[in-house]
């Protein structure tokens, strides 16, 4: 079959996209559990802080080392198979840009050195606001990222002139009408990841053996997160529908799967989008409950599909990306929830649970990653056949490399990213089932 290079360049992007924002999320969040870590053991007399600051210190290296490799692939593909982005948005992108890389710059030369590897270097007061700069610096450099990705959502304070946009308000560019759901959506995305993350490691190593104290504690923090995230979830996600309902209404119907415009339309549960014959095939619906999910035209209609012929997003995948992604926002609520209740009396140990529930939290431990993930397919993906709503189009940036050799970058990157996939778990498990080598003091060093 002969796929198309515009195909297969958006396979290879979102590829790229999706293997940076599930380790972003997790080093995101994991950044400010490590400093209540440490706020909590230089306060506190118990030692089980500076345990769990310990181990989940690793992890948060390794996912930190993973984000900065991932970028590097989203940033050669902007130039390789986007060639003719940057000449339409470069004075947007490029600052933007540019501020993110030298967040990250400050954050990696100036402080994370000294969280990583400075413990035992500095007072633990100085190490302590190294910890605080790190997940500040992490919040400023995503924020840098989703102020252009939201931009090229909802366009704001520039022009497009001869086919570039031009700048006439920076404020409105990094402010733009959906950068704060985008921030909030990203933030409790990671909180979800992160939390599940670590409560399914504890669960499994309690599966093994008796928890030590600073699992206990990890355990305890993750749990209490988990909880709040996921009920924060449900006003960001409504909040986020409606933003996207009102400024992009292409998305928001192929999200729904409303193809004819009309009255009040059913709210589609399952089925299948069939783009060809335009229905949904062997839907589940409720009568009368998808109107707060689309746009609403001023005679009072809602815009379906129909009105997009020719410049649709894909569908069936904007539609299932939702679908999952709801899906499991609902399941670790439930789950955080159970979990935090069954605890509740037992001062939320994990030793209260039986092992089988202990089994479900592990196997939960990737779910709020996999959420992040189908939420970012809903952004990139339905923002398609655009790379900036409404105006320019993929296919006006698209490079000039043949499809074999895109084709053949896909593989090669699809490989790449099973394997450090592959190679993150595993080092999880192994941390998981022997723990991490204890700090060794340094001669006259600080205790």
């Amino acid at each position: 079959m002969d796929i198309s290079t515009l195909s297969l360049a958006r396979a290879q992007f979102v590829a790229s996209l999706s293997f940076l924002a599930l380790f972003l999320a997790v080093a995101l969040a994991l950044a400010w559990v490590l400093l209540f870590f440490k706020i909590r053991a230089r306060f506190s007399a118990r030692g089980g802080w500076t345990a769990a600051y310990r181990f989940w210190v690793r992890i948060f290296a390794l996912s930190f080392v993973l984000t900065l490799a991932a970028s590097v692939p989203v940033l050669i593909q902007i130039g390789s198979l986007w060639a003719g982005l940057m000449d339409k948005i470069g004075n947007v992108a490029g600052p933007l840009l540019g501020y993110g890389i030298l967040s990250v710059f400050i954050l990696k030369s100036c402080f994370l050195g000294v969280m990583l590897f400075g413990q035992r270097r500095v007072s633990d007061g100085a190490h302590t606001l190294a910890v605080l700069m790190v997940a500040v610096g992490q919040v400023v450099a995503v924020f840098w990222v989703l102020a252009l990705q939201s931009w090229m959502q909802t366009p704001d304070g520039a022009l497009l002139v001869d086919g570039r946009y031009q700048v006439y308000d920076w404020m409105k560019v990094v402010l733009n009408p959906s950068v704060g759901w985008r921030l909030a959506v990203v933030m409790v995305g990671a909180a979800l990841a992160a939390s599940f993350l670590m409560m399914g490691v504890t669960a499994l190593q309690a599966l093994r053996r008796p928890l030590g104290e600073g699992e206990r504690s990890a355990f305890k923090t993750a749990l209490v997160v988990a909880v709040v995230a996921a009920f924060l979830q449900v006003p960001v996600a409504t909040g986020a529908g409606q933003m996207m309902a009102k400024l992009q209404p292409a998305k928001a119907a192929a999200a729904a799967g409303f193809w004819q415009s009309g009255p009040v339309p059913q709210l589609v549960l399952f089925g299948w989008p069939d783009a060809r014959a335009h229905v949904n095939v062997g839907d589940l619906t409720f009568n009368n409950a998808g109107g707060m999910w689309l746009h609403r035209n001023a005679d009072g209609t809602y815009q379906g599909l129909d009105k997009y012929s020719g410049m649709l997003p894909p569908v069936a995948v904007t539609f299932w990306s939702v679908r999952v992604a709801a899906g499991l926002g609902l399941l670790m609520l439930a789950v955080a929830c159970v979990t935090f209740l069954w605890t509740f009396r037992r001062g939320l140990d994990l030793s209260a649970l039986p092992p089988w529930w202990q089994r479900v939290l592990c196997g939960m431990m990737f779910s709020g990653g996999i959420a992040v993930v189908a939420g970012w397919w809903v952004s990139i993906i339905g923002l398609q056949p655009f790379v900036v709503n409404g105006t320019v189009t993929q296919s006006e940036v698209l490079g000039s490399m043949p499809s074999s050799t895109v084709l053949y970058g896909l593989a090669g990157y699809g490989v790449l990213y099973a394997l450090l996939l592959a190679a993150f778990a595993g080092m999880l498990f192994h941390a998981a089932r022997y723990g991490v080598v204890p700090v060794r003091k340094l001669s006259g060093g600080a205790p």
